[in-house]
């Protein structure tokens, strides 16, 4: 990545100041949605957007792609992130829903499209919030609401993702060309469909000389590890999901306040606790997901409320307090995070305490609990926030899924981890409900493809600059 140099006349002398819409509310170049160009060059905005398992918010990212040519490196800049709410109304249903795990297929077909008027609402409301014309947006990237994820199957199931939000209710009533189903699509081609983020963490963050890891707290922790350039970079990269991360500690507070308090802000109730070690220690020796070597992926089904409350239950019955408690499933995400790095990443011949600079994402880096445990295990390894590669850390999934959408226009293969179950390029990664400039669209991407002269797919990017740091987000 190297630092951020200053483009401030952009590719083919586009201004890159930052400016998303002009007083007519037109997207930055002055066109109103997709950018024609005649060169053959890609220029896109889109729009990514994310609901991650604590469903506490739904990642609006709004970027701008742009690209001279398939073999060129890719330009991108954050122009608006926010976080628009989930409504109440939503939330408690399908929370109340996962923990009973029982319900109806007219209940389900009816979520699915629930949740697309859900994710239509919240693209009209970050639109109008910001000022944003959304005929300039040019294709949108939905993640969706993840209601099962069967990534690793036992005998007699089947690999599978249910990820809900109908991609054609948010085309049709946003009137933009809208992508979904990631996770599906990769399961399509024989991986996981989790954790979906190695694109993003490598292109931010590969290093000539450093090796760098990415450490995500959402609902769920998740890691990946880009090498140095000089030892593999994006292509040794690899990733898993840890176990739990923020999930346990949510629930823990939901049922110490009556569900009045959702989250443990800056760490608060469980700094005032103590840590019961062997509830900590048996926990994570026990558990058969934490003890599975990666490939892995999981998700509420394996860490929701119901195994929450089971160590609730475990910490009240040796007298711990409720912030006894906190400080307890804190330590267990804390704990496992480290005890990932040191059992697994040997086995890809890396040291963890050769790690030169972990960069924190998710909800979990603001939890001071947390991060002092991972400091005081690591003390030569610098730990910082990834706001400092130019994407704020909040955004990353969002901003992920933008670009998966436009690789799946394309028809383009992400970055693949090399300990993913297959290795095979996937150049349908979402399934596609056209908008209504489908047509221009597809032009642009037809015209940027006719220019590269090799053999099969584009080729996939290996090499992306951000154009300018994205700094109004204060979380």
């Amino acid at each position: 990545m190297g630092s951020l140099p200053d483009h401030s006349n952009g590719l083919n002398g586009h201004p890159t100041n930052g400016t998303y819409t002009n007083g007519n509310g037109l997207s930055a170049n002055g066109s109103n949605g997709v950018h024609r160009r005649a060169d053959g060059s890609l220029d896109l905005t889109v729009l990514g957007m994310n609901s991650g398992t604590a469903m506490d918010g739904i990642d609006c990212a709004l970027v701008r792609y742009r690209q001279e040519s398939p073999t060129a490196p890719l330009h991108m800049e954050v122009l608006k992130y926010d976080e628009m709410p989930v409504p109440q109304r939503m939330k408690k249903p399908i929370l109340k829903m996962l923990r009973e795990t029982r319900t109806t297929p007219s209940a389900m077909s009816q979520l699915n499209v629930q949740l697309g008027q859900m994710f239509g609402d919240a693209v009209q409301e970050f639109c109008d919030k910001h000022h944003v014309d959304m005929g300039s947006i040019d294709l949108i990237g939905s993640h969706g609401q993840t209601i099962w994820l069967l990534s690793m199957p036992k005998e007699g199931e089947t690999r599978s993702a249910f990820c809900l939000g109908e991609g054609t209710i948010i085309a049709a009533q946003t009137g933009i060309t809208t992508v979904t189903d990631f996770r599906q699509a990769e399961q399509s081609v024989g991986r996981q469909g989790a954790p979906l983020v190695a694109l993003i963490d490598g292109l931010l963050l590969h290093h000539p000389t450093k090796m760098r890891l990415c450490q995500n707290i959402g609902g769920i922790a998740n890691l990946c590890l880009i090498p140095a350039d000089s030892e593999g970079g994006v292509d040794a990269m690899v990733d898993w999901d840890c176990g739990p991360g923020n999930m346990f500690i949510d629930a823990a507070m939901r049922y110490y306040t009556n569900g009045e308090q959702e989250y443990d802000k800056d760490g608060q109730w469980g700094a005032q606790g103590t840590v019961n070690q062997e509830i900590v220690d048996d926990f994570l020796a026990k558990n058969e997901y934490i003890n599975h070597h990666p490939p892995k992926t999981t998700g509420r089904e394996v860490f929701g409320d119901n195994e929450c409350q089971e160590i609730i239950e475990a910490c009240e019955a040796a007298g711990c307090s409720k912030y006894d408690t906190l400080a307890t499933v804190t330590r267990i995400t804390a704990q496992n995070i480290i005890r990932q790095y040191r059992t697994f990443l040997p086995s890809y011949g890396i040291d963890p305490d050769r790690i030169d600079e972990i960069f924190m994402c998710g909800g979990g880096a603001r939890n001071p609990n947390i991060m002092s445990y991972l400091q005081k295990e690591l003390p030569n390894t610098r730990i910082c926030k990834l706001d400092e590669t130019g994407v704020p850390a909040d955004a990353k999934e969002a901003v992920s899924f933008a670009q998966q959408a436009m690789e799946a226009v394309l028809g383009r293969a992400a970055l693949v981890p090399i300990n993913s179950d297959s290795l095979t390029p996937n150049c349908i990664s979402g399934k596609i409900a056209p908008g209504n400039k489908w047509r221009e669209l597809m032009k642009m991407c037809v015209a940027f493809g006719d220019s590269w002269e090799g053999e099969g797919p584009l080729p996939t990017v290996k090499d992306m600059i951000v154009d300018k740091p994205y700094t109004d987000w204060i979380p």
